[in-house]
């Protein structure tokens, strides 16, 4: 009997392998045609190139899962109605998952409970890898998306909507959830009475992160908005001078001296501005992507610091930097983290000069159980009140705007060090006390798999 029950497996298998390979025959013509619309539109003009790709992808996900749905119903058909059948099973193989697992978009099946059935290699970002059987709202946590989803597993149309993912650090999907008719994806004379009653109605989620996308937005209008506000001042100096060079101080070379002087530093600001704002929109745009590289946050540190020599030398100031012997290594990005100790350091040879010294010290520590190396900048200037210190870190933001533009600030420095920690999955924070000085730490995960440097 244990003979003949395996002989009648193995029959179910090959012919549920047998009626995959013909789905998948059958699906290359209508995948085919299915992207000659959207490249056609893209041609015409019709079509933007980005979305005529979303398209495609999702017409050729929709097409696959239809085979993998159509061949697994028709090989549960050929055995025994009464067995139960499991939908996560009956998804987990095949060429159809293979060719799903390769889409860059992220692609998720539910049944009518909301439970999980399938998702691609791109999902599991979002969902985590043993994400099957469990309830989508406890993996995709956005109160708009599963709403959106009960809408359509009640029976509701296909929806579109976009919605945004605040931590660990803020991401836009639109997302495109439509429901899978049984009848319409498996068919019913391949399924048994009890299968029917059995099957659930599937519901496709289909993820695009447009996350540079906003960015990008986002970033035009701040420029726009940041731009126009801060150039006013420097080009209606450099305005103002210029029809005085061309009037009455046209024949006098003292003014015109003093007057091209400050017309070369008010061109200097503008340029320095225009520096930072392209920096921090670049830094914005990749806030979501984490650093790849292993750096020696020490080496980073000196290097800072002997370009800051002549600086200090000529405002009087003493820099001094300390570190263990052994310093665990950290993952990021060497230009970034130059950026931050130069702006961090700059900020306190800046403002702080009063106190004649600044200290630079590296450590070990610790957040939340996890290793971390600190970065601690201290100045013994004139502090900053405490009302301030919340607001620092926001764009422009000067807590006397007049001494800041008149030492050369821009305004964006520690803008530009928050979102540069923020990629490293770090944090800064800010103490100071008015007479005591200014201390700004920052704390960078390690990178666990180096030796210490």
């Amino acid at each position: 009997m244990a003979a003949s029950d395996s002989d009648g497996e193995t029959s179910v298998m090959r012919e549920r392998a047998r009626v995959l390979a013909g789905n998948w025959t059958g699906a290359r013509t209508f995948v085919l045609a299915a992207a000659a619309v959207p490249m056609l539109l893209w041609i015409a003009g019709a079509l933007n190139f980005w979305p005529a790709i979303f398209a495609f992808v999702l017409l050729a996900g929709v097409v696959a899962l239809r085979g993998i749905l159509t061949g697994e119903a028709q090989g549960i058909a050929l055995k025994d109605a009464s067995q139960p059948s499991s939908g996560i099973a009956s998804l987990a193989t095949g060429a159809g998952r293979a060719i799903l697992n390769e889409l860059p978009d992220p692609l998720i099946v539910l049944d009518g409970t909301g439970r999980i059935l399938f998702a691609n290699k791109a999902a599991e970002t979002l969902t985590g890898p043993q994400a099957l059987g469990k309830h989508v709202a406890t993996m995709l946590r956005s109160a708009a998306l599963v709403t959106a989803i009960d809408e359509v597993m009640k029976g509701g149309p296909a929806q579109s909507i976009e919605y945004a993912m605040p931590v660990p650090v803020e991401r836009n999907y639109s997302a495109y959830i439509t429901p899978i008719e049984a009848d319409a994806a498996i068919g019913n004379a391949a399924m048994s009475e009890a299968s029917r009653r059995r099957r659930a109605r599937l519901v496709l989620v289909a993820l695009h992160d447009v996350t540079e996308a906003r960015r990008v937005e986002d970033m035009r209008v701040d420029f726009v908005a940041f731009a126009s506000h801060e150039l006013k001042t420097p080009l209606a100096s450099l305005s103002g001078f210029i029809d005085t060079l061309r009037g009455h101080a046209k024949g006098d070379p003292e003014a015109q001296e003093r007057f091209l002087e400050i017309m070369a530093e008010q061109a200097d600001r503008m340029r320095r501005l225009i520096d930072d704002l392209l920096s921090l929109s670049r830094i914005e745009l990749r806030e979501h992507v984490r650093p790849a590289d292993v750096v020696d946050l020490r080496g980073v540190v000196n290097d800072v610091v002997d370009g800051l020599t002549h600086l200090a030398e000529q405002n009087g100031v003493e820099i001094s930097v300390s570190s263990p012997a052994t310093l665990p290594r950290i993952r990021g990005d060497r230009e970034e983290l130059g950026q931050v100790v130069q702006n961090l350091a700059d900020n306190a040879l800046r403002y702080g000069r009063a106190g004649k010294r600044v200290e630079i010290a590296l450590a070990s520590d610790t957040r939340g159980g996890k290793p971390m190396v600190r970065l601690d900048v201290r100045d013994y200037g004139p502090g900053i009140s405490r009302e301030h210190l919340p607001r620092l870190t926001e764009r422009f933001y000067r807590v006397d705007a007049a001494a800041s533009r008149a030492k050369g600030g821009t305004g964006l420095g520690l803008a530009i060090v928050k979102h540069i920690v923020n990629r490293h999955q770090g944090t800064l924070t800010i103490e100071s006390e008015l007479g005591q000085g200014s201390t700004f730490s920052v704390l960078i995960p390690v990178a666990n798999d180096t030796p210490k440097g």
